[in-house]
């Protein structure tokens, strides 16, 4: 199956899979369009200049404390190659307004590793990351050639209909269904971990411990 045809897949499943009254389709397939779309900019425009571009104000990093990324991202400067992803697995809030993508990167110069992003809706529609981090490895991770897309079960009972406000401020307040958390312990090792509601129980589907000194 070709990524367009995967792509159409997944957005078909998961608008069939949720279809409670929302302002936002829980659609993994505009995510991974995103984390396309922010790859190709990284490549086209520098790696720097694409993570400033995507993100979100209060978007965070490691470096390896967390910091808040566009303090650090202005200072800089973009390399002279970017660095190469894709992602393989995006899960998505039932209300569409937070999801979670994870895949496999490699350097230019040949060195593999995994990422996991996480991303929010703004106030326009538009997925922007809200943090972004990953770790190298010997060997890639396994992925499958077709991509793979997850819908949260809904934590509240009722969404309300129609496009959100332009001014966002009868926005209802998250539905709890994706939720995550990103430490870092003193020795500067981190875990990020992202637990999805089943409709009885928090799943946890990303739970990624780097080491110190990574």
């Amino acid at each position: 199956m070709s990524a367009r045809l995967a792509l159409l897949a997944i957005g078909a499943a998961a608008l069939v899979a949720a279809r409670p009254p929302m302002r936002y389709q829980p659609d993994p397939s505009s995510v991974i369009a995103a984390e396309i779309a922010f790859n190709r900019l990284a490549q086209d425009k520098g790696q720097w200049t694409a993570f400033r571009e995507t993100a979100a104000d209060d978007a965070v990093m490691f470096v390896p404390d967390k910091v808040l990324a566009k303090d650090w991202l202005k200072k800089q400067a973009d390399p002279p190659a970017s660095v190469n992803w894709s992602p393989s697995t995006v899960y998505v809030s039932c209300d569409g307004r937070l999801a979670a993508s994870t895949g496999n990167w490699k350097r230019p110069d040949g060195s593999v590793g995994y990422f996991t992003t996480i991303w929010r809706r703004d106030k326009k529609g538009r997925w922007q990351w809200i943090l972004d981090h990953g770790d190298t490895l010997a060997t890639p991770r396994p992925a499958s050639d077709i991509l793979s897309g997850k819908v949260a079960t809904c934590k509240r009972a009722t969404r309300p209909d129609g496009p959100p406000a332009k001014d966002g401020k009868d926005a209802p307040p998250a539905d709890d269904s994706l939720l995550w958390t990103a430490e870092v312990a003193p020795d500067k090792s981190r875990r990020v971990t992202v637990r999805m509601w089943t409709g009885a129980a928090y799943e946890t589907v990303i739970d990624d411990n780097v080491k110190a000194g990574s």
